[in-house]
């Protein structure tokens, strides 16, 4: 059974006439004859009853014709959505990244991207680097925001780095200057400090610590576990110091004194990462090209 057949099918008995049918499909009256025909063999019954002049269908006709309009109308229900998404008026994007990049870096990008493309859903998925590469390989992700170097390299995924970003001290205004009062923190004043830390898994919790240890001490936790959003809470409300994003800090100042790192400091290098075996669909190849153009 072809669609085709099912096309001319259908305009045959909503005419009842193969002439006017054939006119209504664009097609010469003995082709649509024939295909008519072979619909019929393939089904093994008759479907009109043909006399001069009056052209009716028959109880297979009658059954068939319900289901052979069901059947064009998802067709033309498939074609309008390929080309909704194809056009970029429908479709989604499914994006993974660290949570302090969603608080940091993703609200103006989203924000334009939505503008540019309405109709396209953003699914967001935040998680740390090592949960965002084990979703992107296994397909749960179109793209994701992820802290380089990789904590398992992988040679099937690809990578572009975005941006390098400084690390800077918040503490709450009310406590103490880190750093007896300097003007720039180094991480070796932060021995001694109460820390507020993010949960295990989480980048800056383990790029916070080897730099403590690197130093030659042990860092000392006022509160450990949680969240971005969590961890400055907590540093507002005076329990400790914690390392975060410029971006975050800047974004997120209200309530908190934000101090630099001194020189060389702590940095972080983020990267934009996609399956190298499967192209991202075109909604994400946007969003991928926004990314890279901020």
């Amino acid at each position: 059974m072809q669609f085709q057949q099912l096309q001319y099918f259908v305009a045959v008995a909503e005419t009842r006439h193969f002439t006017r049918a054939a006119e209504l499909v664009h097609v010469a009256q003995p082709s649509l004859s024939q295909q008519i025909k072979a619909l019929e063999r393939e089904l093994g019954a008759d479907l009109f009853r043909r006399a001069r002049g009056n052209i009716t269908l028959t109880d297979a006709g009658e059954a068939l014709l319900p289901l052979a309009r069901r059947i064009l109308e998802d067709a033309e229900t498939a074609r309008h959505e390929v080309q909704e998404v194809a056009q970029l008026r429908g479709g989604r994007v499914r994006l993974g990244a660290t949570p302090s990049l969603c608080t940091g870096l993703l609200p103006d990008v989203l924000r334009a991207f939505h503008d540019r493309y309405p109709g396209v859903r953003l699914l967001i998925e935040e998680g740390g680097s090592h949960d965002l590469v084990r979703e992107l390989a296994r397909g749960a992700l179109d793209l994701a925001l992820v802290v380089l170097p990789l904590p398992t390299p992988s040679p099937a995924l690809t990578t572009v780095e975005l941006l390098r970003e400084d690390l800077v001290v918040v503490s709450s205004p009310d406590a103490p200057r880190a750093g007896r009062g300097r003007r720039a923190v180094r991480v070796a004043d932060l021995e001694g400090e109460r820390l507020v830390m993010f949960r295990h898994g989480y980048d800056l919790r383990e790029l916070t610590v080897a730099a403590c240890r690197a130093e030659g001490f042990e860092p000392e936790f006022a509160v450990e576990g949680g969240e971005m959003d969590a961890v400055l809470g907590f540093v507002r409300a005076g329990l400790g110091v914690a390392v975060v994003p410029r971006m975050v800090a800047a974004r997120s100042g209200l309530g908190l004194r934000v101090t630099p790192l001194a020189r060389p400091g702590l940095h972080r290098t983020i990267a934009l990462a996609h399956r190298s075996d499967v192209a991202p669909p075109r909604a994400a190849r946007e969003l991928q090209g926004m990314l890279l153009e901020r």
